[in-house]
């Protein structure tokens, strides 16, 4: 690999880094339009394994919009990026994929007991598909594999222990 090739592909990494991150944060401080903005024309989202929808983006902002007035502290941290750049077209580089682990603690509306700890965690494993396009790259598809989720006990819960 030539020295031009390599800075190419830590550029590359970079940028798809970067647009990972964008997303954890749109979704964190419920900036829909900048969420919309990350997805290609055609991008899709699949949150149906922690309990949401499937659609596109803009179907998935709206959902997400509604759904996350019940969280109104919420951060995602996604972690262990597993990233492979693919072909399209012949051309090295212009897809990748992205397996990443998420943490994601939330806490709940309403449960104002003074404390600002999470109420609810849950995690898994992201999928990105993205695409390169002239503004960069992009989400082409996102779904969201849950494996695990922590909530809050109700009351009847703690009486029966």
């Amino acid at each position: 690999m030539t020295q031009r090739v390599e800075l190419a592909t830590v550029m590359d990494r970079l940028g798809v880094d970067g647009l990972i991150t964008e997303y954890a944060v749109a979704v964190d401080d419920g900036d829909w339009e900048a969420y919309r903005g990350l997805f290609t024309p055609d991008g899709r989202a699949d949150y149906r394994s922690a309990g949401g929808i499937e659609g596109d983006a803009g179907q998935i902002a709206e959902w997400l919009a509604k759904t996350m007035e019940l969280f109104p502290m919420r951060q995602h941290l996604i972690v262990n990026r597993r990233l492979r750049f693919g072909l399209l077209e012949r051309d090295t580089g212009d897809t990748a994929r992205v397996q990443a682990d998420y943490v994601n603690p939330m806490r709940f509306a309403g449960h104002d007991d003074g404390s600002s700890a999470p109420d609810f965690v849950c995690g898994g494993r992201y999928d990105f598909g993205l695409l390169r396009t002239h503004s960069g790259w992009r989400l082409r598809e996102v779904v969201v594999q849950e494996k695990w989720r922590r909530a809050p006990q109700t009351r009847a819960q703690a009486g029966a222990q």
